[in-house]
């Protein structure tokens, strides 16, 4: 797999990531061991960044992937985040950010993080104060290189200008189209760009439901009500984008998914998605994008499908970040 450059401070990566979340958080029961396997299958196929958090699983997650690294450690990159609550609140103090890493580097059973980002932007803690303290594990040889999650230009121009900002790392696909607005800064700042959610949630793999038929402890689920994309109506519209991807991408022998990975890779040099799976058939379909090469007949044909995007936020209002 061919590799791509995040950053002005020669972080090199894997035209396509893997991001672990699903393994333990967000999208129905946790499964350790097909986690394992996926990351490692991952691996195998040339997939050499790996994205986790304490956030998911609260150390469990961590846990998962540093096992399962353990021994090809060396060959790839690692990126973790601090930043939350139990409570699902915000804490980027410099303590807390302190504590946060040095158990991130006991649950990962690493010496060192290649990549720290703060999780969400904390309004109590200047960002100043944020990255100086990020800035401390640099220096101690305990992080290679400095990321933001979900942040805005000011911030991100701040946090720079106390250390280099490697990357930010924002949902983007296909139906979350908002971070193109911060490419004129990513680009005057240097800064490279790292996909979460690059297939919408699931809504982009082929394999989408009503919100009503996913499991309880699924966030996609009705109940939970944090996806405007499933409601009614919004869902319908949706879903028959998804359908004339996929004539789409039955014309070139691809997939929805693989379809909807090369398009985000076509926006630039400087982004890197990270779609999860534990699924190994999934897990070789994606790193098989990296491949897939569009033409400009068929990125017009995807603007005309979705020029602006999923009908629906991206993340309902409650949830929604705030870029500043």
């Amino acid at each position: 797999m061919h590799q791509r450059t995040l950053g002005g401070q020669g972080l090199t990566v894997s035209a396509i990531g893997y991001g672990s979340m699903g393994i333990s958080s967000a999208y129905g029961p946790a499964d350790a061991t097909a986690g394992a396997t996926a990351i490692r299958h991952a691996y195998d196929l040339g997939v050499t960044f790996f994205d986790t958090a304490e956030l998911y699983g609260w150390g469990e997650n961590e846990k998962v992937l540093g096992a399962a690294v353990k021994g090809f450690r060396d060959d790839v990159v690692i990126a973790t985040k601090f930043g939350f609550t139990r409570e699902y609140g915000f804490d980027s103090r410099p303590e807390h950010i302190r504590e946060v890493v040095d158990n991130s580097l006991r649950h990962l059973g690493m010496d060192h993080i290649d990549v720290l980002y703060q999780h969400r932007v904390d309004p109590a803690v200047p960002i100043e104060d944020v990255v100086g303290t990020m800035k401390e594990f640099v220096d101690a040889g305990k992080v290679r290189y400095l990321g933001l999650s979900e942040a805005g230009p000011q911030t991100l121009r701040r946090a720079h200008a106390v250390h280099p900002v490697s990357v930010l790392q924002t949902e983007y696909s296909l139906f979350a189209r908002e971070v193109e607005a911060l490419f004129p800064t990513l680009d005057e700042l240097g800064i490279g760009l790292v996909a979460y959610s690059p297939l919408a949630r699931g809504f982009l793999t082929g394999a989408v439901k009503r919100a009503d038929r996913y499991d309880t402890t699924d966030s996609r689920h009705a109940e939970a009500g944090v996806y405007p994309w499933w409601q009614p109506g919004n869902f319908e519209t949706n879903l028959d984008a998804v359908e004339q991807l996929a004539e789409l991408a039955a014309a070139r022998d691809t997939t929805v998914s693989q379809l909807a990975l090369a398009w985000l890779l076509a926006q630039g040099e400087h982004i890197v998605p990270i779609p999860g799976s534990r699924n190994p058939e999934r897990v070789a379909q994606n790193a098989a994008a990296a491949d897939l090469r569009l033409t400009a007949t068929e990125i017009g044909r995807i603007r005309e499908i979705l020029p602006n995007g999923a009908q629906g936020a991206r993340i309902n209002e409650a949830h929604a970040p705030a870029w500043i």
